[in-house]
């Protein structure tokens, strides 16, 4: 007996906020989500680690133009933080290589939170999917290799402790692009002289993008596919932050067809340009008082 044949992808176009579960990959919450909206084109806007769970932001159709928007932005994560064991993955998933006794109180660790933020340096981690010579370290590391890594700088912009119960730790860290968390569960317990690794790690935030309005895939599942369709944020959610700009038919028609619009009362920089409630794509706002077209959307959007 032969399978039901799949249905025709179809054109789907907007953002849909993922509350990701913990193990499973993005790309694995990527293919299951545009598996359930049917979508003929999906991506993602950087990817979120299988330990962790939160928010996810996936695109489809045409907001798959704007993914890069969120690449540079700061994120904002829970972590919780085992005390006195160090892992060689520096998470709950690895080999234990070490247990110490841990002998810091509540006030210890706050001082030692405190000696992380701003900027500071970090080594990445082995097991992460940085690449050396075009492969992942994790692969090198799964052959018991540990290469060299050059220490890179992120930033710290707020770190706090949320909860503290002896050998485990509650934070909240809010960072910038790049920032391991585990890498911070790991500089924390060596500060502490403990030892430690990351046990459970959830991301609340991105940029001005929070779990508020998030769906997970079994909500999802659950719905009929139009009802799936309900849950998609328009295709310029990403560029809220950005000014405005309003034009009528006839600079729109010339917008669309690549050529620069005025945009008087804009500073120099980019705008999202609107065609009454219609979101015709971003442009560059020049000294030169016009709008340049840098990146346009299909019409239906």
């Amino acid at each position: 007996m032969n399978a039901p044949r799949r249905p025709p992808r179809r054109r789907v176009d907007g953002v849909l906020l993922l509350d990701k579960p913990a193990g499973i990959t993005s790309n694995g919450a990527l293919q299951a989500a545009r598996r359930l909206l049917n979508a003929e084109k999906a991506g993602h806007t950087g990817t979120l680690d299988p330990l962790a769970s939160g928010l996810l932001p996936l695109c489809f159709g045409e907001a798959t133009k704007f993914a890069g928007e969120l690449l540079e932005a700061n994120k904002t994560y829970e972590a919780t933080v085992r005390l006195g064991v160090r892992t060689e993955t520096g998470d709950a998933e690895g080999r234990v290589l070490e247990t110490r006794p841990v002998d810091a109180g509540q006030a210890d660790v706050a001082a030692a939170l405190g000696r992380f933020v701003g900027e500071i340096s970090q080594v990445p981690p082995m097991h992460s999917a940085l690449k050396r010579d075009g492969r992942p370290l994790y692969e090198y590391a799964r052959e018991g290799r540990t290469v060299e890594r050059a220490p890179r700088l992120v930033v710290i912009h707020r770190l706090e402790m949320l909860d503290f119960a002896g050998s485990e730790v509650v934070i909240r860290v809010e960072c910038s692009k790049g920032t391991y968390i585990r890498t911070l569960a790991e500089d924390l317990g060596a500060a502490l002289g403990c030892g430690a690794h990351l046990t459970a790690l959830r991301r609340t935030a991105i940029a001005a993008l929070s779990l508020a309005g998030t769906v997970t895939l079994e909500a999802l599942e659950a719905m009929p596919l139009e009802a799936r369709d309900g849950c998609l944020a328009a295709v310029d959610r990403f560029l809220l932050g950005l000014p405005p700009l309003a034009l009528d038919d006839a600079a729109a028609g010339r917008f669309l067809n690549g050529q620069p619009v005025p945009a008087a009362g804009l500073r120099a920089g980019r705008v999202r340009v609107y065609a009454g409630p219609r979101f015709l794509g971003l442009a560059e706002s020049g000294q030169d008082g016009l709008a340049h077209p840098r990146r346009l959307v299909a019409a239906g959007c």
